[in-house]
């Protein structure tokens, strides 16, 4: 059942979605589109209505399939988080002005330590609805299903840029973000079946 809750918890993904691409397109420079504050205030408003729309959709949708509203909500979550891993690798890309080697699994095990701590709040308390405090055993549980999932993560993105490497028509900066987003989308399998079924099994 949705609530007018999850239609603001939405809105709050939705804005904050908007806002962590700012930084992830200013560093792969697309070349049809700049970003300036009216095109930041658009792609956060637009974010913004169609998580809604999207949050809408979905609870007609789970009136016949129920368990469509948890993997929307998770689904939601995980975009938030893989924006949120995105932006900040690209905020130490774009301070730091490297984009490979040795510093690149660094900043992406920076990024993703602090998407996977955003991911534990919103997926216990929302995705999941489990309303108790934390304790020891769950957070344990949940950061033995985050390691594995930091491991394959940082793997797969390291295998994708130090590896495989930049086709000689992309930038090293578009790569990062590619190998990275390949990256979450592989861990994003193993995060959903070990915090369903592991951490936050009712």
């Amino acid at each position: 059942m949705i609530t007018k809750k999850d239609y603001l918890l939405i809105s709050i993904i939705g804005f904050l979605f908007g806002l962590l691409l700012l930084p992830i397109l200013s560093n792969i420079n697309i070349p049809f589109f700049t970003v300036n504050l009216k095109s930041a205030f658009l792609i956060v408003i637009v974010f913004t209505v169609f998580a809604n729309l999207a949050l809408w959709l979905v609870s007609l949708l789970s009136r016949f399939i129920p368990v469509l509203l948890q993997i929307a909500k998770f689904a939601a979550v995980g975009g938030l988080n893989t924006l949120l891993d995105l932006g900040v690798l690209n905020v130490l890309i774009l301070i730091s002005g490297i984009a490979a080697g040795y510093w690149y699994p660094v900043f992406k095990g920076i990024s993703f330590v602090i998407a996977n701590i955003n991911s534990y709040f919103w997926n216990k308390h929302w995705t999941f609805g489990v309303s108790d405090s934390a304790n020891i055993k769950e957070f344990s549980q949940f950061l033995t299903v985050s390691i594995i999932g930091f491991g394959i993560n940082i793997s797969a993105a390291s295998l994708m840029v130090n590896i495989i490497g930049a086709p000689e028509n992309i930038s090293l900066e578009r790569w990062a973000n590619i190998g990275a987003l390949s990256a979450t989308m592989i861990s994003l399998i193993w995060n959903f079946i070990g915090y369903k079924f592991f951490v936050f099994k009712k």
